[in-house]
């Protein structure tokens, strides 16, 4: 199933309601990967209300595992000012909830203020290292994205920094908008996981995303994810990341918590 077919696959169920049958393929260990969830919550909010202005900010908390087959969304608004919406988009797997997401939705305001995250130094794509897909080592839904590191090392293999420099491409998509960004977002693993020497379990628990405003409506190619782990204790692990697009500009800022078994 590509990305487009995972999407399509969202069906409505009634008011404010909508079920989707997603493929195994796109599943991360017992879950759904966590980008196409927020994905589909958003295409979902996007069909509640086609008018929305941008979106600005995903906030989602990852409750409990959401098997891809089966999904049901539940979306409402919240509160619709002069330029901002608030949408809470909930996510089950049976009764159970599994995620929960808040957007925040805003028209352009006239400013005098504009400060854009500075450009970052990295490797080029085909400088970049491919981390090859193995079925049954690495996630399911890697198939479907191509991850180059530009910076770093692959997850366990005992690296000593804790950022690192992805370049990331959905494979099956002719341009990037919001549903592919936000796959994107989320698709690199946590630069903790570098760090091991033998594989080690991992979840995200929160996330939140803000875009910074430059169209999402792009020929796809690669996008770079540049992220640093903030701190670590306890088992759990405090990450922050900027999301450029090829020309090198900032389109997002990424902030996630995420727990390490081991």
């Amino acid at each position: 199933m590509t990305f487009q077919e995972a999407l399509q696959a969202l069906k409505p169920a009634g008011p404010g309601v909508w079920t989707a049958n997603i493929g195994a393929d796109w599943e991360q260990g017992r879950t759904l990967f966590g980008g196409l969830q927020a994905a589909l919550a958003m295409r979902a909010i996007r069909e509640l209300l086609p008018e929305a202005p941008p979106l600005r900010t995903l906030q989602v908390t990852f409750i409990a595992p959401l098997p891809a087959a089966n999904v049901r969304i539940e979306a409402r608004l919240l509160r619709q000012g002069k330029s901002a919406m608030h949408v809470e988009a909930r996510l089950y797997d049976g009764e159970q909830l599994a995620a929960l997401m808040i957007a925040v939705l805003g028209a352009s305001r006239e400013s005098t203020i504009a400060i854009a995250p500075p450009p970052v130094m990295a490797k080029p794509p085909e400088q970049s290292l491919l981390m090859p897909f193995i079925a049954g080592i690495a996630p399911a839904f890697l198939q479907h994205l191509k991850l180059q590191w530009a910076s770093g090392v692959f997850p366990f293999c005992g690296g000593k920094e804790t950022r690192t420099q992805i370049w990331v491409e959905l494979r099956d998509i002719a341009t990037i908008d919001e549903s592919a960004a936000i796959a994107i977002a989320d698709a690199i693993p946590s630069p903790a996981i570098s760090l091991f020497r033998k594989p080690t379990p991992a979840s995200s628990l929160s996330w939140m995303l803000e875009f910074l405003g430059p169209s999402l409506d792009q020929a796809a190619a690669p996008w770079l994810m540049d992220a640093v782990v903030s701190s670590a204790a306890d088992g759990y692990v405090s990450q922050t990341a900027t999301l450029f697009n090829e020309r090198g500009v900032a389109v997002a800022l990424s902030r996630q918590s995420v727990v390490i078994f081991g």
